[in-house]
């Protein structure tokens, strides 16, 4: 088994890379939920839906999230009559969110209704929550805290970032599927996807028992780089470095995986960083690491896989 941890677009990619070169009992992909928010009074889980929408073939292939050919007629709708359309929800994502809600209301845990949701939307390998307790992010600003929904999507992550708080992850616990992999015998490997680390990964460590997963593997841990030649791949990851003082280079994201990974695959833009990568005791690995194609996927996916051994 190898647990692949993974949040937002570059997670998902990634995700999607690693189960078409793994099996399907080879793969679990744990997900953040610190993104997750309740809006127009339902359960909104973005960073699940999506890698959920993505494993299943459903993704809109242009942004990477929400369903493709979708409609926005209740938005639409709810913006006529004054309602919050600051955060979009399609037609048929919307039925993915009412469901979600009615079954939590009923007592099911969040990973038990995301493993039956994605079940019926055909992904073939495991996904989970990384905890069913409520985890949520919020970026502290200057003047004030934002939720992450607010901050990422309201905002569009303007506001200068000066640190980040995961509210619920001490009380937190590790979804069961999650838990069982981390410390199962056949445990392979963790891959951490090029996802945020503040954003996307940051919430998953905060919540205990994961870092200490990860110190007492007796397997390989890598990371990939989500940043490439001083820039993000995509989203806030270089403002975010920035404005907490560090260098946008992968030397930054080596020194917050530090001491929890093993490996770190870079791209050729910042071959010149793997001997400062190395002074930390991890080892750099110089590949392409950009995903534009489902080849580039499934390339690095191999490239992750074969960095396990």
């Amino acid at each position: 088994m190898i647990v692949a941890l993974a949040g937002g677009v570059g997670g998902a990619k990634l995700a999607l890379g690693l189960s078409r070169v793994l099996p399907e009992d080879r793969l679990l992909v744990a997900i953040n939920t610190g993104d997750d928010f309740v809006h127009l009074g339902l359960h909104v889980s973005p960073d699940l839906d999506t890698v959920m929408y993505t494993l299943a073939g459903l993704a809109n292939p242009e942004t990477g999230w929400g369903l493709a050919n979708e409609t926005w007629r209740f938005m639409e709708a709810l913006k006529r009559l004054g309602g919050e359309a600051w955060f979009q929800l399609g037609d048929q994502d919307l039925a993915t969110h009412v469901e979600r809600t009615r079954r939590l209301a009923a007592g099911e845990p969040l990973s038990a209704v995301t493993a039956d949701l994605a079940r019926r939307l055909g992904v073939r390998h495991a996904i989970a929550p990384i905890s069913d307790n409520a985890l949520r992010t919020i970026v502290l600003s200057k003047d004030r805290a934002y939720a992450f929904q607010e901050y990422f999507v309201r905002e569009k992550a303007q506001p200068e970032l000066h640190a980040v708080r995961y509210d619920g992850a001490a009380e937190a616990a590790l979804a069961p599927a999650v838990q069982a992999a981390l410390t199962s015998a056949g445990l392979r490997g963790v891959i951490i996807c090029p996802s945020n680390p503040f954003l996307s990964i940051g919430p998953m460590l905060a919540i205990p028992g994961l870092r200490e997963a990860l110190r007492a593997r007796r397997t390989r841990a890598i990371a990939v780089s989500p940043i490439i030649g001083g820039k993000a791949v995509k989203g806030p990851a270089a403002k975010i470095l920035r404005e907490l003082g560090q260098d946008v280079s992968p030397v930054s994201i080596a020194r917050y995986y530090a001491g929890l990974i093993d490996v770190l695959l870079i791209d050729h833009e910042d071959a010149a960083c793997a001997a400062e990568i190395s002074s930390l005791g991890i080892e750099p690995v110089v590949t392409p690491i950009l995903m534009q194609t489902l080849e580039d996927r499934e390339r690095l996916a191999n490239m992750c896989v074969h960095s396990l051994q």
